[in-house]
């Protein structure tokens, strides 16, 4: 094992206790806020989410529209690590141009960046799989690439089920490969926080989308390094 694998090594199981930690009460009570702010939140904007997250699992479990690099074979920790990084910084750009383009048109404009975000993340997660040697247009990885996005946007309670998962990934990923993508929309629903839901108000939209965007982009980022970590050490 190489200095930077042990350092990397060590970081992830730092960044594992992490994701056991509940979130603040300040975030607790801020997600109480949004469940009352959903309920006045226009059906059309919730059928639109509901049906962009079907439609980007969809896609996922398809893997025919979606093109990616091709798998690097051999390569060491660290030089997959340094382009993942590279990617990271490409997508939060792109992610904020999108989110402050549709941002800045108000409610009907912003209904659609919830798609196209999400093309985006998903684009992001199979170009990492590749980075990490893992093919996207194998079924499995796939699949993992789900589980990825779930790690990163879900609640305390699934984000620990959810690493659970991946920490034991070859020996439950036979059980894994139907996704229940009804509680794969409703964890990332709950998880798009009021700043999200105000890129919709005309006038402040720009703004958030921009900010929000480049934020969720490189929280995926850092999610999907350590989610590949564990496959990589298989840990």
């Amino acid at each position: 094992m190489t200095e930077y694998e042990q350092r990397a090594l060590s970081e992830l199981e730092f960044w594992k206790i992490k994701q056991t930690n509940k979130t603040s009460s300040l975030n607790r009570a801020a997600k109480r806020v949004q469940a009352k702010i959903n309920e006045w939140i226009p059906k059309k904007v919730h059928a639109v989410i509901t049906e962009s997250i079907k439609g980007m699992v969809q896609t996922a479990l398809a893997g025919s529209s979606i093109k990616s690099m091709e798998p690097l074979v051999g390569e060491e920790l660290e030089l997959r690590e340094k382009l993942a990084l590279e990617k990271v910084e490409v997508y939060k750009k792109a992610a904020a141009i999108e989110g402050s383009g549709t941002g800045a048109g108000g409610i009907f404009l912003g209904l659609a960046d919830f798609p196209l975000l999400l093309t985006i993340k998903l684009k992001f997660l199979y170009d990492v799989s590749s980075i990490y040697g893992y093919d996207p247009k194998e079924y499995e990885n796939r699949i993992y690439i789900l589980y990825v996005f779930l790690l990163a946007f879900s609640s305390d309670e699934k984000r620990k089920e959810t690493l659970a998962l991946l920490e034991d990934w070859e020996a439950k990923k036979e059980e894994l490969i139907q996704l229940d993508w009804q509680t794969f929309q409703q964890e990332y629903r709950d998880y798009l926080d009021i700043k999200k839901l105000l890129q919709l108000v005309p006038g402040i939209g720009a703004v958030v989308g921009f900010y929000v965007n480049y934020q969720l982009l490189d929280q995926l980022g850092e999610t999907a390094k350590f989610a590949y970590r564990m496959r990589y050490f298989r840990v």
